[in-house]
C-alpha cells in the first residue's frame, strides 16, 4: 500500500536541501538516508533521501541527485509516497494507520449503530471521523479517548461513548462533504490527536 508521508516545500540554502512538511508520526522510519520514495507527480521520482537534518524545528532533507537550489526548487509541492505492508501496525499503542479504521462500523457501547468511517480529517488541533450516517449525512466524531472507547480491528468497529449533542439531532452535519484527493500516512492515526498524517486518539485526564 501506498501513502503519502511528507510533501516538500522551499528549498533551503544553495546546496539541495529542501524543507519537508512531515506527514507521518513515524519520520526515523519513513524519511530516514537511503529511503526511496515514490512521487507524485510520479515524474519526480523516485527519490532516494541522502541526508536529513533538523533545523529551526523544520525537517530538511537531500535526495541523491538533487545539488543545487535549482534542483531543489524543481521539488517543491511534490508528494512523498512510502510502500508500506497492509498489515503493518504503528510502533506506538493505540496508534493506528488511516487505512487501518477507514469502513470501520461506528457503534454505541449497546451496539446500536451510528455509521461507517469514510474519511479521516487531520486538523492541528485533533483527529476527526468522518462518518456516513444510514441515512446518507455525515457526522465529525472526535478521535479522542473519552469519546471513542474502543478500537476493534478484528470485529471491524469504532465504539464510542459521545457527548451530548454530537450525533443526534443537534449534531453538526456535513451534507456536502469534498472528497479527499489523497491519503495520508497516512501513515497512521495516533490516538494523541496530533493532527499529523496519522490518527491518534487524544486520552484525557
Amino acid at each position: 500500500m501506498q501513502l503519502v508521508v511528507a510533501r516538500i516545500g522551499r528549498a533551503h540554502g544553495i546546496k539541495g536541501e529542501v524543507t519537508v512538511e512531515v506527514r507521518t508520526d513515524e519520520p526515523e522510519l519513513r524519511l530516514g538516508p537511503g529511503a526511496v520514495l515514490h512521487t507524485d507527480p510520479a515524474s519526480t521520482g523516485p527519490l532516494t533521501i541522502e541526508t536529513g537534518r533538523v533545523h529551526s524545528g523544520r525537517l530538511l532533507l537531500r535526495f541523491e541527485g538533487v545539488r543545487d537550489r535549482t534542483g531543489a526548487e524543481a521539488l517543491r509541492n511534490t508528494l512523498l509516497i512510502a510502500e508500506i505492508d497492509p498489515t503493518e501496525m504503528p510502533e506506538e499503542e493505540d496508534e493506528y494507520y488511516d487505512h487501518q479504521l477507514m469502513d470501520l462500523d461506528v457503534v454505541l457501547a449497546d451496539g446500536t449503530e451510528i455509521g461507517r468511517i469514510t474519511e479521516i480529517s487531520h486538523l492541528p488541533s485533533q483527529d476527526l471521523f468522518i462518518v456516513e450516517r444510514p441515512d446518507g449525512t455525515e457526522v465529525m466524531i472526535p478521535f479522542v479517548g473519552e469519546i471513542v472507547v474502543e478500537i476493534d480491528l478484528e470485529e471491524q468497529r469504532a465504539v464510542i461513548d459521545p457527548p451530548p449533542g454530537l450525533i443526534d439531532d443537534r449534531a453538526e452535519i456535513v451534507s456536502s462533504h469534498e472528497e479527499s484527493g489523497a491519503e495520508s500516512d497516512e501513515g497512521s492515526v495516533d490516538e494523541s490527536g496530533a493532527g499529523s498524517g496519522d490518527a491518534s486518539r487524544e486520552e484525557t485526564a
